[in-house]
């Protein structure tokens, strides 16, 4: 791997990925042949935010490939609770352990993670920002769902501002030939300028449109997400979002025969049950390949031995991020670290908003 740590699947090569989903493959149809694979490691969850399919999916990944798991999924009940500080807590975590997976509310924070820990760090979603497992997890079903990552019409709905799964995907994708997104939500829950930034500059073909229904004949690949009331800084303003896209039995009329139905979980009330009797809903044995996708993530993680110190890194800037959910918002004492995108426009290297000068 060309990347030590995995913050964002942009890490990874078009190659290393499809690499990757092979081995998961590999690992679904043998599994007897990697159950010591890493027998004599431990995973580190470090989990500060609640999960359910994410952590459990790592835990039982390290486990059936014969390593041992370590962490907290509370931290509450860890030394973050007497106000450790997340660099003392990862510096000490990563001389225990061979590899991490972090998930926290704020944003930027694997970034972060990554440049105090010995042990290689995986991003297991940081906020509303990125969750590039859940997309490695996408990707290798639609793999073998659909046969291939190319050609296809993709419709995102849902919380697209705040979905770091969302993010995930379309920046994997777009490396994938003649891949376009249709992206369905609300104006107030639309795709981040940032993504669409990372669109424009691929050349990537994408629709914005409001309604469920005008999308639905045109599509490949239909990925919902819930509205996310965790993201919301009111119960007025959730309460206003939701109930707003659902999916149900009378929707997939106007839909191709071949579509495929993806969520990365949990569900709210955004898909109805009588959907998941129709051969089209893949979001279940979605969480299947993920366990085979994080076991072939960790094992080719693993099989690099790249430990190492990192080294001391000093501001580039002498700006505050302006996202008030970027990590660097509670930790101060990490450096200011942004690049340029021309004129006073300067863009956070943790969470990836816009600040100017």
């Amino acid at each position: 791997m060309r990347n030590k740590h995995v913050i964002d699947l942009e890490d990874l090569s078009a190659k290393e990925l499809i690499d990757i989903i092979q081995l998961s493959n590999e690992i679904q149809n043998h599994p007897k042949d990697y159950a010591d694979a890493c027998k004599g490691k431990i995973l580190a969850t470090l989990f500060y935010e609640p999960s359910t399919r994410t952590q459990m999916s790592f835990k039982t990944a390290m486990l059936r490939l014969g390593g041992s798991v370590i962490g907290f999924d509370n931290p509450q009940n860890s030394s973050v609770s007497k106000g450790e500080s997340l660099k003392d807590t990862i510096t000490v975590v990563g001389g225990y352990t061979d590899i991490i997976a972090i998930r926290h509310p704020l944003e930027g924070t694997a970034k972060a993670a990554s440049m105090y820990s010995a042990a290689p760090v995986i991003n297991a979603g940081d906020g509303g920002h990125l969750h590039p497992t859940q997309t490695l997890t996408d990707i290798v079903t639609l793999y073998n769902e659909k046969g291939s990552l190319e050609n296809m019409t993709i419709g995102l709905c849902g919380d697209l501002k705040n979905g770091r799964t969302v993010h995930s995907l379309i920046k994997t994708m777009r490396h994938f030939k003649n891949n376009r997104f249709v992206l369905i939500s609300t104006p107030e829950l639309g795709v981040p300028q940032y993504i669409k930034d990372v669109m424009n500059s691929s050349d990537c073909k994408y629709v914005e449109v409001p309604s469920l229904i005008e999308a639905m004949p045109m599509l490949d690949v239909l990925y919902m997400t819930r509205i996310q009331r965790e993201r919301f800084a009111s119960e007025e303003e959730y309460e206003r979002e939701k109930g707003v896209f659902v999916l149900d039995k009378e929707k997939l009329l106007s839909a191709k025969k071949d579509l495929k139905i993806l969520h990365p979980l949990p569900r709210v009330d955004e898909i109805t049950v009588e959907v998941d009797y129709d051969e089209r809903a893949k979001y279940f044995i979605q969480t299947v390949y993920g366990m085979y996708a994080r076991m072939a993530l960790i094992k080719t993680m693993l099989d690099q031995d790249n430990r190492s110190v990192p080294p001391l890194i000093n501001d580039t800037h002498n700006v505050k991020c302006s996202n008030p959910r970027c990590i660097t918002a509670g930790e101060s004492y990490l450096p200011k670290l942004f690049r340029s995108v021309g004129g006073d426009m300067l863009v956070c290297k943790y969470c990836d908003s816009r600040t100017l000068i």
